[in-house]
């Protein structure tokens, strides 16, 4: 049986990357693909668990390579319970947030060393890499605001509780690593409507890995 593929989605706080998950896999199943939707950090039950201490921020004491370290941990449960016997079955797997979001937050951002990062890798997803990233793309403003409206009053999180000037360097890291990967990886404008942007990313699928485009 041949492979499946593996789809990420990346990018900065509120940029809709949960909302074009979900579009995606109803877009590729609407085409007769057998499609797992998941998350991180979380997507199994142990790393679901992780998640919430991360996202709580009661690991933000400890500093970036605590956090680095429980991610990597949530991350090894993750692939070896939901995306490799996905990808090995032949199913497509459509993740919000993989690899790229722990290069940006704890490691462009936080100054986590990259042999460090590395190492966690090869431990955490050394045969779970992307096939295709889409980073979903708005300036930190616009993605503040998404992210205060959706919390509709409730705390922010762990990461989504900083300022415009950290997220920011998060945007700019996104991007930097976009243009480094330019064939594992495309950037989408997520500031147009969400039904604009489904569109863009179906194109992209159909254009990079071969899947027929229709209307998501």
């Amino acid at each position: 049986m041949m492979r499946g593929l593996f789809i990420t989605l990346e990018g900065g706080e509120g940029t809709g990357k949960s909302t074009q998950v979900r579009r995606l896999a109803a877009h590729l199943r609407a085409l007769g693909h057998t499609v797992v939707e998941t998350r991180e950090p979380g997507g199994s039950p142990g790393a679901e668990a992780v998640r919430h201490v991360l996202l709580s921020g009661a690991a933000e004491p400890f500093g970036p390579q605590a956090e680095a370290l429980l991610f990597a941990a949530a991350r090894a449960d993750h692939v070896d319970a939901v995306i490799r016997p996905a990808l090995e079955a032949g199913h497509i797997v459509v993740c919000d947030r993989f690899l790229d979001s722990t290069r940006v937050y704890q490691g462009a951002v936080g100054r986590v060393p990259s042999a460090l990062l590395d190492a966690l890798e090869a431990t955490a997803a050394a045969d779970a890499r992307p096939d295709l990233t889409l980073v979903l793309d708005v300036p930190p403003e616009i993605g503040l605001a998404r992210a205060a409206e959706r919390g509709k009053g409730a705390l922010a999180d762990r990461f989504e509780k900083e300022g415009a000037t950290y997220h920011g360097a998060v945007r700019a890291a996104f991007l930097a690593r976009a243009g480094a990967e330019p064939a594992r990886c495309a950037v989408v404008d997520a500031v147009p409507p969400a039904d604009e942007v489904a569109q863009h990313i179906a194109r992209i699928v159909a254009e990079r890995l071969g899947i027929a485009a229709g209307a998501p």
